[in-house]
């Protein structure tokens, strides 16, 4: 089945999806109502103040002009001069070229919020942030990361500027190819012509759509990328902190930079505007891209007719069904993402060991697919079920390494712990698609519970003990939700007339819709 950019635009809401064999490969939201033009996205570079600086965190707070203010980590702030860089440079080359792959950013993702990481900035590991920076201190900066939750976006000093085939670095001296690009050969032409491009004292990076690409087209996406950062330069003299100097793409020319593959065979839009973008993009930066762009105006909305929306429904449910009858449990929380496979109704047609591994193997699939589609990013614990034999758990173990090949964004996996658990990581630089998409429950407040009927009802029975034994009123009335009070008026009206004749009073129950299940009110007004 071809591979498909599918783009819905819908008031002040876009939604674009990258889809394959019906499965999403990713999925970008906006909504402009929560964002204008001043808003911090990756990318995006400012000219911003320092306003405090952190010696016991080894970071520092930046006025970008913003509502929060910016973090900034000292591996992000400290900007090494050539002579360093090239000093790093010779040792890394004495040392095995996989190391130094890792070391200079050899390896690299093709997402563009990451790229700000794409090259390892440890140059010197005693440096201390107070050496360098201080309060007051004006610094350029570009958003590594948006605001999430309540944090605000995180920067970085180590700026980069993505065009479609490169990223051109201005402060890091460096040749790198992506290593999607697997062969040898390619990847050695695409270094001798950046290399050849590049002047002294700058970085660049091929990117995967770069494989095959021509001298020309390399050097034209350089030359854009260069006057760009001309551009930010020369917004910054006389500029006065805090002030934004580059802001990146659009919603929808940044989604077609940084997810659309040279596969893609179709690019469809609902909006005539956004086939104008599309159109504007392609013609700009790929115009030999055979994709072809389409204008949808179909009677269903185009994201159902795709079956994009009903993928979007199984991102926001805690529990995800699998094709056997298994299950896996999928829990959000700020700090990490907890994954539990469970057999559910599978049974299997022969061992329970080979059960077991079938509903493992089928869930790994299915949580790679899950988290990219739900971004869930930070740790990640995956319990998958207990398998007695090593080869199962190996096998388990290579599927999940395989399928997240797919994902765009930085994963670090461990092997399966003896008590079958996987330890991983997963980048994310932006929010997760709950917390896009949904809001806290007013009951509970996002922790997923609240107390139940008859634990109120105990609540508000102790209470009464303590009000009616100080106040002197013959009258009580209690509000509470319905529920809870059609228990206090039926179930616990025992212990209702109980009290009524210890203390001698009179007791009201009153059901209120307005209050909380877990909400009461005792009302003894004094003569």
């Amino acid at each position: 089945m071809a591979k498909e950019l599918v783009v819905n635009q819908t008031h002040n809401e876009s939604r674009i999806a990258l889809i394959e064999n019906g499965e999403i490969l990713d999925f970008l939201i906006e909504r402009h109502s929560q964002t204008n033009e001043s808003t911090p996205v990756v990318g995006n570079i400012y000219l911003g103040r320092v306003l405090r600086v952190l010696p016991g965190m080894q970071s520092a707070f930046i006025d970008i002009g913003q509502e929060r203010a910016a973090f900034l980590y000292v591996d992000d702030a400290y900007l090494p001069t050539i002579e360093e860089q090239r000093e790093m440079q010779n040792r890394i080359e004495t040392s095995e070229q996989e190391k130094a792959n890792k070391r200079l950013g050899e390896v690299i993702p093709d997402e563009f919020s990451t790229l700000t990481e794409t090259v390892d900035m440890k140059f010197r590991p005693d440096v201390k942030i107070q050496d360098f920076l201080k309060e007051g201190d004006e610094i350029v900066v570009q958003i590594a990361k948006e605001p999430i939750s309540t944090k605000g976006p995180r920067v970085t000093r180590h700026i980069t500027l993505a065009g479609r085939h490169i990223v051109y670095m201005p402060f890091i001296e460096h040749t790198g190819v992506s290593r999607r690009i697997e062969s040898e050969e390619e990847r050695k032409r695409l270094k001798d012509i950046l290399d050849s491009i590049r002047p002294e004292g700058v970085g660049i990076i091929a990117r995967t759509v770069a494989e095959t690409q021509s001298y020309k087209v390399l050097k034209n996406d350089y030359n854009n990328l260069v006057k760009i950062w001309k551009d930010v330069q020369k917004k910054m003299d006389k500029a006065k902190a805090p002030l934004e100097l580059h802001q990146d793409l659009s919603f929808i020319q940044r989604a077609l930079r940084d997810i659309m593959d040279e596969d893609v065979d179709n690019l469809v839009a609902d909006s005539k505007a956004s086939v104008k973008q599309i159109e504007k993009f392609i013609q700009r930066f790929i115009p030999h891209h055979k994709a072809k762009i389409k204008f949808y105006d179909g009677e269903l909305p185009i994201f159902e007719h795709y079956g994009i929306d009903i993928e979007i429904e199984r991102a926001l449910s805690n529990q995800v069904f699998l094709k056997s009858g298994g299950s896996i449990n999928i829990d959000q929380t700020e700090a990490l993402v907890s994954i539990d496979v469970n057999t559910g109704k599978f049974v299997g047609k022969k061992t329970l060991e080979e059960t077991i591994l079938k509903t493992n193997l089928e869930a790994v699939k299915e949580i790679a697919y899950q988290l990219r589609v739900r971004n869930c990013g930070g740790i990640i614990i995956i319990d998958f079920i207990d398998m007695e034999k090593e080869e199962h758990r190996t096998q388990v173990y290579s599927s999940l390494l395989e399928a997240l090949k797919k994902d765009r964004s930085k994963t670090n996996v461990l092997p399966i712990s003896g008590l079958g658990l996987v330890e991983m990581t997963r980048k994310r630089t932006r929010d997760t698609l709950v917390r896009t998409m949904c809001e806290f429950c007013p009951y509970c407040e996002g922790v997923g519970r609240i107390k139940s009927v008859e634990t109120v009802s105990f609540e508000i029975i102790r209470e009464l003990q303590k009000v009616m034994k100080r106040t002197t009123v013959p009258k009580i009335t209690i509000f509470a939700h319905p529920e809870v009070s059609a228990k206090l008026s039926s179930e616990d009206f025992g212990i209702i007339e109980v009290l009524e004749e210890t203390y001698n009073k009179t007791l009201l129950v009153r059901a209120d819709n307005n209050y909380h299940s877990e909400q009461y009110e005792i009302y003894a007004p004094e003569g």
